[in-house]
């Protein structure tokens, strides 16, 4: 994990944004991450960006995972998803999450959005914490990867957790080839 000076997330809510705290605080006894595998480490907000945060903190792209949130509308209503793909990888929107989501075309939802709709900060959209109804697509690849730094909601920190841990959220569904390298 880099040069990152870690402890357990659900310790450090000054550190999340608050429906990630939420999420921590409600996260199951029985899920198969224990929640203090959950990690979270401040960070320079201004180094918040994939490129820059692990040239800056010394993580490998390949253990470092972007949330990208979806849209697409169908019969008037438009539909949301997150998706979650190593830094490493694109995120197949007009291909697999746009069949995910079941409509003719998806596209990344508008910035002003995705902030609103979730309750965190452009650039540190995590899957942790988001709202109820919106699937999570996880690409195979995440959820294979040991540890995986990710958002924290906000962007003066990060969250590393074992890639499985993903896999077990609310919603989740691991998905091959949601990505496509780079």
């Amino acid at each position: 994990m880099g040069t990152l000076k870690t402890e357990p997330a659900r310790t450090r809510p000054d550190l999340l944004a608050a429906p990630v705290a939420a999420a921590l605080a409600a996260w199951p006894t029985d899920a198969p991450v224990e929640v203090d595998s959950v990690l979270v480490a401040p960070i320079d907000a201004d180094l918040a960006d994939t490129a820059e945060f692990c040239a800056a903190y010394e993580v490998g792209l390949d253990e470092s995972a972007n949330c990208v949130v979806v849209a697409g509308k169908r019969e008037g209503v438009i539909r949301y998803a997150a998706c979650l793909v190593l830094a490493t990888t694109r995120a197949d929107v007009n291909g697999v999450a746009r069949r995910a989501l079941d409509v003719r075309k998806a596209s990344f939802a508008p910035m002003t959005d995705a902030v609103e709709l979730t309750g965190m900060e452009y650039g540190g959209i995590t899957p942790i914490g988001l709202p109820a109804q919106w699937p999570i697509l996880v690409d195979a690849r995440v959820v294979a990867t040991p540890y995986v730094i990710v958002g924290s909601g906000v962007r003066h920190s990060k969250i590393a957790l074992p890639g499985a841990a993903l896999a077990a959220l609310p919603n989740a569904r691991v998905v091959e080839d949601l990505a496509k390298p780079v």
